[in-house]
């Protein structure tokens, strides 16, 4: 799974075969998107278990535990983060958060909280007839992950069948009613395939449009960096080709930032947004590419949100450097290019910075 903040019409939630020119409109609706600073965002990865095992999974069940959390204590960990006069955005991850038995249960108690929005992030297995225990009312959104326009591109990295399975489960999802987002993770084994997506994205009714940038963590860190990173060369040449194609489908397009100019300012959400990410062992972390590692800046004890000692993640968000991202820089660092003189070429951008084009 990979995190998407989404937006709907009803409530706020929590992108070189054929390449064409933005044209002035687009680039005028082109915009970043700001980080929210005005709502809680909530990443709830409910169990991390999954029916599949796809290349670039960043769930690492040792540092996020491997148990199933019962239904009484998600209820009472949403509760955590709900507070009067505050939006809180929710969506529900795994693993495959549709093997969960409780679910439905898990977005009936989001909403009686009062969360302003519930998504679902899901392979598109659509386990325990979860559309039949749920409606429109009740999730903002289903968010199917795929990673090629055809089973030969996307079956080898997410697993045999799952894009038969995951193209069923849109279907089936928008017949009664739901709406639906596509994720495509971009690596450096699916990226020449994107230009490919739009006729899909159509033909699936998809409403919004997410590509992301693979982070290099959980299954894909164990696999090497080289393998999956994408240069900046090829992410800004074809990404927002493609997203220009797309958002002229009426399809709203979002994607990372990823790379800065050395002048443009580098801003970190840990610093002004109150954005969490919860895992099922009650770590609670406030930036996702830390997520390999026991730094997390908040714990769940004894269903209280606790901040940990020193040091930790968060100590960490204020440190200026040329690179832009430290995090980046510590992790991943693969992706960053230097000068003679040693000095940066670009910075790295928050991972939770966006770019987006509104469908037309």
């Amino acid at each position: 799974m990979i995190y998407c903040l989404q937006i709907s019409d009803r409530k706020t939630e929590i992108a070189p075969a054929c390449l064409v020119k933005l044209s002035i409109s687009q680039h005028l609706m082109k915009k970043t998107v700001a980080f929210s600073k005005n709502s809680t965002n909530v990443f709830f990865h409910i169990l991390t278990r999954c029916n599949l095992k796809c290349r670039h999974c960043y769930i690492n069940p040792d540092q996020h535990g491997k148990e199933d959390l019962p239904i009484s204590l998600i209820e009472k960990w949403l509760g955590l983060f709900v507070r009067p006069g505050r939006d809180a955005n929710l969506i529900l991850l795994g693993g495959e958060p549709t093997l969960h038995p409780d679910l439905d249960k898990a977005v009936a108690a989001a909403r009686e909280l009062g969360y302003a929005s519930v998504t679902i992030d899901t392979n598109g297995y659509l386990f325990h007839d979860i559309l039949d225990r749920v409606s429109p009312d009740m999730v903002d959104f289903f968010s199917f992950s795929i990673d090629g326009p055809t089973a030969g591109i996307n079956d080898p990295i997410r697993g045999a069948g799952s894009f038969d399975r995951c193209v069923a489960g849109i279907r089936k999802a928008k017949a009664r009613g739901f709406s639906t987002s596509l994720i495509f993770t971009a690596s450096a084994e699916n990226i020449a395939s994107l230009s490919d997506m739009p006729p899909l994205l159509r033909d699936l009714g998809i409403d919004r449009f997410f590509i992301q940038v693979i982070g290099i963590r959980g299954r894909s860190a164990e696999k090497g960096a080289d393998r999956f990173q994408v240069s900046k060369k090829t992410w800004e040449t074809l990404v927002p080709e493609v997203a220009a194609r797309v958002a002229d489908s009426g399809i709203t397009v979002t994607w990372p930032k990823v790379f800065l100019k050395p002048e443009e300012p580098f801003e970190c959400a840990g610093n002004v947004a109150d954005d969490y990410f919860i895992f099922p062992n009650g770590r609670v972390y406030r930036c996702p590419l830390c997520e390999d590692y026991p730094v997390h800046g908040m714990e769940i004890i004894d269903d209280r949100l606790v901040r940990r000692g020193k040091i930790n993640e968060i100590d960490l968000f204020s440190l200026n450097i040329p690179e832009g991202c430290v995090m980046n820089r510590l992790i991943q660092g693969g992706n960053l290019a230097y000068g003679r003189d040693g000095t940066p070429e670009y910075k790295i951008a928050c991972c939770l910075l966006k770019e987006e084009i509104p469908g037309s």
